[in-house]
């Protein structure tokens, strides 16, 4: 998965990510309804009855591309690192006719395809090894205090009221100044890439439409950014890239633009919706929020504990992305005794694989001291998410400092009353409502 991938956002074709009726390869009249609004509330049995009847299932994608769903455990771990399958979106039997319909809308028209998601080594190995030096546990720790203090000062500016939106005014905000910081985006200028940002999540146009609009202004800010970084060098990502490519390690312009523009927008979603939909899991089981309650109450000072498995049990039981990043068959291959033609998009559904009971005991309960869990919520093989751990170190700041400021979280809305982002990838809440202290 190399970063934290955005949704892919022109599955919608303009109206979100679900319809009502989508046409899919024949399959016995038992078979779920895929993509509609009533799937999105809750996937899990519908990926359920794939893994036992059809774990290997080709299927038409709202867009109109037709891909196969790779949703048992051990078929998705292995085609997460299978090197016969390629993230070019070229290697598509029928790229003419995906164009605008698989990856970002607008990414093509800007000059930024030359990112970690849409390539393969040794191109890939070579960008790899340059970002790979801001994500260093060293460097992430080093970077913890910034964390704390915008999620206290986030938090500030609604703990009086007794109510919020938990998503617009704490998890949405929070990884995008974080990125911001790390990669050396005046402070002047974040408020910008928030708007940007809230456009590539609330709008699911084509390349017409205001995501490949903000594709525009972001592509012309980062050149204008890289501009003036090359005459004032500063300790942060984007100089980095910038001293790497003047010290032979052959960083072009457009390179180096797609770089920090994936690690901008594909280094926040995830985050988003790890700590919504964590914070939703944990309102929606007081069991299990009440448990680590306690332990952030009883625990010493570095101690995680329960915070640490938590964090990776909230990945597993409803992780921040669905659907792993696209892949195309450059051979014909079998996954799961499925044969694939070359050129064939295979999408691998980690939230059907996370939930795989032939891998996680009782996988629907959600059960916060698990540690046999080496979900897949990251990703697995040579494109395993870079910013991993600085995802990590934020949802676990979030969590922890939330829970311990305003420990009478209610939720206040009807779960069926949520409504889900739209995209193939990502899964998210759109809003979460929450009061305390009533």
């Amino acid at each position: 998965m190399d970063l934290l991938p955005i949704s892919d956002v022109s599955e919608s074709a303009g109206r979100g990510r679900y319809r009502r009726d989508v046409s899919e390869q024949p399959c016995p009249a038992s078979a779920p309804t895929l993509f509609t609004w009533e799937f999105a509330t809750d996937p899990y049995p519908a990926y359920a009855w794939l893994r036992e009847h059809a774990p290997v299932h080709r299927t038409t994608l709202p867009s109109g591309v037709e891909a196969w769903l790779v949703t048992r455990y051990a078929d998705a771990r292995q085609t997460l690192a299978d090197n016969r399958l390629s993230k070019n979106p070229q290697r598509h039997s029928e790229s003419a006719h995906a164009r605008g319909k698989v990856g970002i809308p607008g990414e093509q028209r800007a000059d930024l395809m030359t990112h970690l998601l849409n390539i393969d080594p040794p191109d890939h190995t070579r960008l790899r090894r340059l970002v790979s030096k801001a994500f260093t546990p060293r460097r992430v720790a080093a970077f913890a205090p910034r964390v704390r203090e915008l999620t206290d000062d986030l938090i500030d500016a609604f703990a009086a009221r007794g109510e919020a939106d938990l998503i617009h005014e704490f998890a949405f905000p929070l990884p995008i100044y974080a990125i911001c910081d790390l990669l050396g985006v005046p402070r002047e200028d974040q408020d910008d890439f928030r708007d940007w940002a809230g456009t590539m999540i609330r709008h699911g146009g084509g390349p017409r439409g205001g995501v490949a609009r903000a594709v525009k202004r972001i592509r012309a800010y980062l050149a204008e950014l890289i501009h003036r970084k090359r005459a004032a060098l500063g300790d942060d990502l984007i100089s980095d890239l910038i001293r790497a490519s003047d010290h032979g390690d052959h960083l072009t312009e457009n390179e180096a633009a797609a770089m920090a523009f994936i690690l901008l927008f594909a280094g926040f979603e995830t985050t988003v919706n790890l700590i919504g939909n964590g914070l939703y899991a944990l309102l929606r089981n007081p069991g299990q929020r009440a448990r680590l309650q306690r332990h952030l109450e009883e625990a010493e000072e570095g101690d995680e504990g329960l915070l640490a498995t938590g964090v990776e049990e909230l990945l597993r039981y409803d992780g921040p992305v669905e659907m792993a990043t696209w892949r195309f068959a450059t051979e014909p291959v079998t996954i799961g005794g499925q044969h694939i033609a070359e050129g064939e998009p295979v999408l691998v559904v980690l939230a059907a694989a996370d939930r795989d009971p032939e891998r996680f005991a009782d996988p629907d309960v959600l059960d916060l001291s698990r540690t046999d869990n080496q979900h897949l919520g990251y990703g697995h093989g040579i494109h395993y998410c870079l910013g991993a751990p600085l995802a990590r170190l934020e949802a676990r700041t979030a969590l922890a400092t939330l829970l311990r400021r305003i420990p009478d979280l209610q939720l206040a809305a009807e779960p069926d009353d949520l409504r889900w982002r739209g995209g193939l990838i990502m899964r998210g809440l759109r809003t979460l409502p929450v009061t305390w202290g009533k």
